[in-house]
């Protein structure tokens, strides 16, 4: 069943439809998902990527989202109606699809990274103007821009103009779409920036815009290798940024390239092996960015807790839940998603003995982790045991203590358990 897009029109023949959000709950408990089972087909009907509306959704409900591509599959973490999301798309359609001057969704938008500003065009009234990016999705559309829009556009065009020369009974049609959608529209930003700058400095950045432009126009062949010398490609390029000391500062250029390669899946495995050793908790903070760019948290988690501990056992397996701490603190890990992987041990990664192990050590960061969400979201009033009980971080973050207070006992000196002695 389709719904008008802009869905304060009550026209029944208001030519702008889309489908209506179809959502499909699946999971229990602390793994229960939203997939959007359709988002495929209302993201075109909107003329948008559908990672964006997934996106919103997240943004709106405080939930994490998931995105596959390939198997069609946009995905909102917890229980959510299908009637309520319906509801909360009119909110993205009114920020990022419908025009401000004449409320028509025939919208383009247009990122200028360099400035970091989302443009927006409307081909029913020419409208052009600018959207404000304060809304949490602006940052992610910045990240993730709609993808050869405009050369798709243009592609088009040339076909259309094509079949006009040819005589193509199509060319009246071919003309009225010319007229909705002129290449001004297209190209304007960067006829903008050509006029704005004449220095030496902006012509040589230009340039050199053209030639990576060239570059990866010659390398769109790599996308036709086998996904075993695609994955060498990328473990090459990341590997040279390593050696050239750029690696640092490469964060969107390494997840440019692994989106061009088609290996963002395999991308946490490489930038692992390459950039963290038994060093880790200085590497959190330095690799931070680039791993929030391409790990879904549950996988950095299996990574770290079979992978790294695994290759560094001997310097990894005592220091388990002080890294987990680190990976918390950096956000590059949920609280959900360290409380499901310890109700249960996994030898996916590795053995079942050493998961045993790993298991062990992270339990005084986990029993903390369950304690400070109960009193979170406890009233205050049950104070009892639990207050007895206090994980206790060091200044230098590398001792993890676990402290058992008791009031009735004042001279007592204070249990504390070292979690490198464990």
């Amino acid at each position: 069943m389709s719904v008008n897009v802009n869905r304060s029109v009550l026209d029944q023949f208001y030519r702008y439809k889309m489908p209506r959000i179809i959502a499909k709950v699946e999971g229990k408990g602390n793994g229960i998902k939203t997939v959007i089972v359709n988002m495929t087909d209302v993201a075109k009907s909107l003329n948008r990527p559908p990672t964006y509306p997934t996106k919103f959704f997240g943004c709106e409900l405080g939930a994490q989202t998931q995105f596959d591509a390939k198997n069609d599959r946009f995905i909102v973490n917890g229980s959510h109606e299908a009637n309520k999301l319906q509801d909360m798309l009119d909110g993205f359609i009114r920020k990022f699809v419908l025009c401000p001057e004449c409320d028509n969704p025939e919208t383009d938008l247009h990122i200028n990274a360099k400035k970091q500003t989302i443009g927006n065009s409307c081909k029913a009234c020419g409208y052009r103007g600018m959207l404000d990016t304060r809304h949490k999705l602006c940052t992610f559309i910045l990240r993730n821009p709609p993808e050869d829009t405009g050369s798709v556009k243009k592609k088009e065009k040339k076909s259309k103009k094509k079949d006009k020369e040819n005589g193509s009974s199509d060319g009246e049609a071919s003309n009225h779409n010319d007229i909705d959608a002129p290449d001004a529209v297209d190209g304007d930003d960067d006829d903008q920036d050509w006029g704005e700058e004449t220095t030496e400095e902006a012509q040589q950045r230009r340039m050199e815009e053209i030639s990576a432009h060239a570059k990866n126009l010659t390398l769109s062949e790599d996308l036709e290798k086998p996904l075993e010398k695609r994955v060498n490609l990328f473990y090459n390029f990341v590997k040279q940024k390593k050696e050239d000391g750029a690696v640092d500062s490469s964060d969107k250029e390494i997840l440019a390239e692994a989106e061009r390669l088609d290996v963002k899946d395999t991308a946490p495995l490489i930038l692992t092996e390459l950039l963290m050793d038994e060093n880790i908790r200085d590497q959190i903070k330095k690799y931070k960015r680039h791993f929030l760019r391409v790990s879904p948290t549950s996988f950095l988690l299996n990574l770290f807790s079979g992978c790294l501990v695994k290759l560094h056992q001997a310097q990894l397996l005592p220091r388990v839940p002080i890294v987990l701490k680190d990976l918390y603190d950096a956000d590059l890990l949920e609280e959900d998603v360290i409380l499901a992987w310890a109700e249960k041990v996994s030898k996916k990664y590795v053995s079942k003995e050493l998961a045993k192990e790993i298991h062990a050590k992270a339990v005084p960061f986990v029993k903390w982790l369950k304690e400070a969400e109960e009193e979170s979201e406890g009233s205050g009033a049950d104070e009892g045991e639990d207050d007895n009980v206090e994980v206790v971080y060091s200044s230098s973050a590398r001792e993890l203590k676990v402290e058992s207070v008791t009031p009735e006992k004042p001279a007592e000196e204070e249990d504390d358990l070292d979690i490198d002695a464990i």
